[in-house]
C-alpha cells in the first residue's frame, strides 16, 4: 500500500456542509412561521445534545434554547422521543449523502474518502451521533434509516472489493466478504465513538491527527477485505 498522504476531501465539496444544524437552518429559510418554529426546536435539540445526556434533554431546556414557550413544543411534537424520531432519520440520510458524495468524488480511493467524511461528520455532530450509536433502539424510524445507511455503504465497499479481486484474479466467498465488511464498519463506529464521544484517554492521545487516523482505518479496511 502507498503510505503517502492523500489530500483530504474539501470540507465543503464533495462532502458538503458538515453541520446538520446549518442544513436545518438553510432548509427553512423563506418558509411559513410554523415551519420555522418547528425547525427552531429541532436545531435547539441538536445544540443541547452536544453537551447534555439524552436523559437530561427536557422540553423546558429545548424551548429555552429555541426561544419559544413550553406550550409551543406540543403544537409540533408529542414528547422528546417523538421529536428525536422525527429528527434522527433526516440526520442519517445527511450522513449517508456526505459519505457517498465523498466516495464518488474519489473513485480510486473511495474507502478513505468516505471514512474521512464520516470522521468529520461524526466530529461535527457529536450529539446526534451519540443518539445513533448509543440509543438507536429507542427510535424505530432512525434505526431503520441508520441500518439503510450501513447496508448501502457495506454494499458499496463490497462491490469495490469484488472488482479488485476480479482484476487480481482472486476470490473470496460472498458471505465471508460481507462478514468482514460489517465487522470493519463496526470497528470504524467504535473507534470514532471512543474518540469523539467517550473521549477514551489512550485513544485520544494517539488520535490528534485525523488524517493519520483515517490512514490507519483505511489500511485495516483494505487489508481486511483481501482474500
Amino acid at each position: 500500500m502507498n503510505t503517502a498522504r492523500k489530500p483530504l476531501p474539501d470540507p465543503s465539496d464533495p462532502v458538503g456542509t458538515l453541520s446538520y444544524r446549518t442544513v436545518l437552518a438553510e432548509r427553512v429559510k423563506g418558509e411559513a412561521k410554523g415551519q420555522r418554529t418547528a425547525q427552531q426546536i429541532r436545531i435547539a435539540t441538536c445544540a443541547l445534545l452536544e453537551n447534555a445526556a439524552l436523559q437530561d434533554l427536557t422540553i423546558s431546556a429545548i424551548c429555552k434554547q429555541a426561544g419559544v414557550a413550553n406550550g409551543t413544543f406540543y403544537l409540533y411534537f408529542q414528547d422528546q422521543s417523538q421529536l428525536l424520531d422525527d429528527l434522527l432519520p433526516g440526520f442519517a440520510h445527511f450522513l449517508q449523502d456526505g459519505m457517498m458524495r465523498a466516495s464518488r468524488g474519489a473513485p480510486e480511493d473511495g474507502i478513505r474518502a468516505a471514512t474521512m467524511a464520516y470522521g468529520m461528520l461524526f466530529r461535527e455532530n457529536r450529539g446526534l451521533m451519540k443518539c445513533l450509536v448509543h440509543h438507536l433502539d429507542r427510535f424505530p424510524e432512525a434505526r431503520s434509516a441508520f441500518h439503510r445507511l450501513n447496508r448501502d455503504w457495506i454494499e458499496t465497499v463490497a462491490a469495490a472489493a469484488r472488482r479488485r479481486m476480479e482484476r487480481d484474479g482472486a476470490a473470496l466467498p460472498e458471505d465471508e466478504l460481507m462478514r468482514r465488511a460489517y465487522a470493519l464498519g463496526a470497528m470504524t463506529d467504535q473507534y470514532f465513538s471512543g474518540l469523539f464521544l467517550s473521549g477514551e484517554p489512550g485513544l485520544v492521545a494517539v488520535s490528534g491527527d485525523l488524517e493519520a487516523v483515517v490512514d490507519t482505518l483505511t489500511t485495516i479496511w483494505e487489508r481486511g477485505l483481501k482474500p
